[in-house]
């Protein structure tokens, strides 16, 4: 009979030459407890044994394969109110997340924090190109008015990034419905002076006010048309629907999306100082979700003070605090009131605050003591920082994290912003910085076409640096290789998951976190000797591809 970690027996028995198969099944069965491999996780986490750990210090030992890697089910808490399919995060970091990257990552089942190294006007416009990507019934569509010229039409279009716009009377939600134009109709017009009633389409199919969702997505899908108007009884435009979110559905069916509104899940980080208050309400009212406390050290008068002002005016945010490594640190922000904790100092690989302030904690020991302390409020963690492969994201999860946050195993997707370059090397890169680094805090360009940037503080506030004469820094500048498109860097790191988690035996992210905290699921320790084995070694050359 196949084992699980946790089925062994409380007697013993000696195994001789010839005992048969149903003995050895029996002997298995009759293990001391004291007998099983390996250890706990408290046992691994025990620094006045094993001091601090990092993610390559140990290894999860595997349990018993009982079903296929695509029945494990990655559904994970990102905050207390808000779970998402994926447990996977992007950094807020300049040369990481902007919309492009948020909004794949929501499509992907994960989550895009945007970074805060921008005027506000900048970040809020980026919060609203999420939102408005791909929605259920859209509540606030851009309407034209007939004298809106094509010149404007397309201006509209280069900034939006679809074509597709109902015009009105009015020009304006509520007023009666006249037509639609498309980006076919103006794509090729050869007078931008003309009204965009000269190009529209005014034989329209529309759908009643009071349309569910679900009726709507069938009369658009036997229309054939682009988009859907929803009008009332007086024909005046109420909302509209879209043939491309319908498609967005069939490929991406883990989509992060609020279920009220089917917009994509949305996350930004700001700073602690006064004026992010103002920063904060533009983001709000642009349609944020969950707005992320952007500091290297998050147990501070000031984030305490920022987490109490945004329970009191801004209710319907979920807010997590950070970042944090010891259970004290904690503790003053749950305190406070935060749905979710960021997890990590000094671990990212562009970050060089041990080394410099000699202050901070090995990654595993930080995801370990203070997820563990955080559960008991039933406080989601992120584990950010470390996370170099799948086993780390793995052991991350394992020791208690909800998620875990990257910076620069994205930072190299198409999607992270800047531009690719050639490196000295002859390899396709593009530029990476910690938000700590000398460039961020004095808000240098991150790479060539980057778009210029109007607010130099984010670097310096996240350190608390503005009023330095001399900038310490507590990052590096760098670039990191072309890792391709997101919508395959993250399947492959999502299927690798699953994988790891059939080879421990468990089937959900929940269960490894309850198997770990009843000692089921085991953990040995690696010395170097260990990781070396562990790693590619004995070989002249080789290609390490590691997905297709």
């Amino acid at each position: 009979m196949p084992l699980s970690n946790g089925d062994l027996g409380t007697s013993t028995a000696q195994l001789t030459p010839g005992t048969s198969a149903l003995d050895f099944s029996t002997a298995l069965n009759v293990l001391h407890d004291e007998e099983k491999d390996g250890i706990d996780a408290k046992t691994l986490l025990d620094s006045k044994v094993n001091g601090g750990l990092t993610y390559n210090d140990f290894l999860v030992l595997p349990g018993y394969i009982g079903f296929a890697a695509s029945e494990v089910a990655l559904d994970t808490p990102v905050t207390k109110r808000i779970s998402l399919k994926t447990p996977l995060v992007s950094s807020p970091m300049d040369t990481v997340t902007e919309h492009s990257m948020a909004i794949h990552m929501a499509l992907l089942g994960g989550l895009g924090v945007i970074h805060h190294n921008c005027s506000a006007e900048d970040q809020a416009e980026m919060v609203r190109k999420v939102k408005r990507f791909e929605n259920g019934f859209i509540l606030d569509p851009v309407v034209l008015s007939p004298k809106t010229t094509v010149s404007e039409a397309k201006q509209l279009k280069d900034k939006w990034g679809f074509g597709g716009f109902p015009v009105t009377e009015n020009g304006t939600l509520r007023s009666k419905l006249v037509g639609m134009i498309t980006t076919r109709d103006i794509q090729f017009h050869p007078n931008l002076s003309d009204p965009v009633t000269t190009v529209m389409s005014s034989d329209l199919v529309t759908a009643p006010d009071g349309t569910t969702l679900l009726e709507a997505n069938d009369v658009l899908r036997k229309s054939k048309k682009g988009k859907l108007p929803i009008v009332d009884s007086s024909h005046n435009l109420i909302s509209l629907l879209s043939r491309s979110d319908l498609m967005k559905n069939l490929h991406y069916p883990l989509a992060s999306k609020l279920p009220h509104s089917k917009q994509l899940i949305c996350a930004a980080a700001i700073g602690t100082r006064p004026e992010d208050k103002d920063r904060l309400r533009k983001l709000a009212d642009a349609g944020l979700d969950i707005v992320i406390l952007d500091s290297s050290q998050g147990n501070s008068i000031f984030q305490v003070e920022m987490i109490k002002h945004i329970k009191a005016n801004h209710p319907d945010l979920d807010v997590i605090g950070g970042n944090v490594v010891t259970k004290s640190q904690a503790a003053s922000l749950i305190a406070a009131g935060v749905d979710g904790l960021r997890i990590g100092m000094g671990s990212g690989s562009a970050c060089i605050t041990q080394e410099v302030m000699a202050v901070g904690r090995p990654q595993a020991a930080s995801v370990f003591n203070v997820s563990s302390f955080a559960a008991k409020f039933g406080v989601p963690c992120i584990a950010d920082g470390g996370i170099q492969n799948v086993g780390h994201i793995v052991k991350g999860l394992a020791l208690g994290a909800s998620t875990v946050m990257m910076g620069g195993l994205l930072a190299g997707t198409s999607e992270s912003p800047g531009n690719y370059f050639v490196s000295q090397e002859g390899r396709l890169v593009k530029a990476y910085r910690g938000m700590g680094s000398i460039d961020a805090m004095e808000d240098k360009k991150a790479g060539a076409g980057d778009k210029d940037r109007k607010s130099g503080n984010a670097g310096t506030a996240r350190y608390f640096s503005e009023g330095d004469r001399l900038l310490v820094a507590q990052g590096v500048s760098g670039s990191v290789l072309d890792r391709g498109s997101v919508t395959k860097f993250v399947p492959y790191l999502l299927a690798g998951l699953q994988h790891s988690l059939q080879d421990i035996g468990v089937k959900s992210l929940g269960e490894l976190r309850q198997e770990v905290r009843e000692g089921k699921v085991r953990f040995e320790l690696r010395t170097v000797s260990a990781q070396a084995e562990g790693n590619v070694h004995g070989l002249h050359s080789f290609d390490k591809k590691l997905y297709s």
